[in-house]
């Protein structure tokens, strides 16, 4: 765990995000992903729905994985080059841990749709700094399997169901760089009233 950062600002100040085709082992241990999977579940989430669920993708399931993405991909192209055949590959095995996150509204609720995906996508950024507080890189990635009904259906979507991403988890073979940021005052002002 992270115990050098000071405060829980320090910590989501350095949260970078790391390539996911540079992340190796080690990955979190159980324990490790009992504690990350807890963190990202504690967010606002107005009617108590949960309207996200996270499907962890174990390493005996990487194959199955590509050939899922394999067909998916098949079902929208009438060919398929050697080169996007290796890219299914190398996004089904990179990082030794992968997290997919399902958006799935609860449509009988009375709470507007937009609130139950702003709790999903509050909910992966809980995921990504909760690994990096436990000493990880993290990589929240979407692509056009995140919007393939296939690939959505494969992991337990339902009507309206989404894949919010496929976060990627472990150990960063590179030094991580700092990415240009808003500048503050371009982003934040001070409302002045009507």
């Amino acid at each position: 765990m992270f115990n050098d950062l000071t405060s829980p600002a320090t910590l989501m100040a350095t949260r970078r995000s790391g390539k996911a085709r540079d992340l190796a082992a080690p990955g979190p241990d159980a324990a490790q992903l009992d504690r990350i999977l807890a963190a990202a579940i504690r967010v606002p989430d107005h009617g108590k729905l949960a309207p996200w669920r996270f499907v962890v993708v174990p390493d005996d399931k990487r194959a199955d994985f590509a050939a899922l993405l394999h067909e998916a991909y098949a079902a929208t192209k009438d060919a398929i080059g050697r080169l996007e055949r290796e890219a299914i590959e190398q996004f089904a095995h990179q990082s030794p841990c992968l997290i997919v996150v399902m958006s799935n509204p609860a449509h009988a609720s009375h709470i507007p749709i937009w609130e139950q995906e702003l709790s999903a996508g509050a909910a992966c950024q809980n995921l990504l700094i909760a690994a990096h507080a436990e000493g990880f890189v993290a990589n929240w990635l979407t692509g056009w399997a995140s919007y393939s009904h296939i690939v959505c259906q494969a992991f337990g979507g339902g009507r309206d169901a989404r894949i919010a991403g496929f976060f990627f988890i472990g150990t960063s073979t590179k030094e991580l760089e700092e990415r240009p940021r808003p500048d503050r005052d371009a982003v934040v002002t001070i409302w002045q009233g009507r």
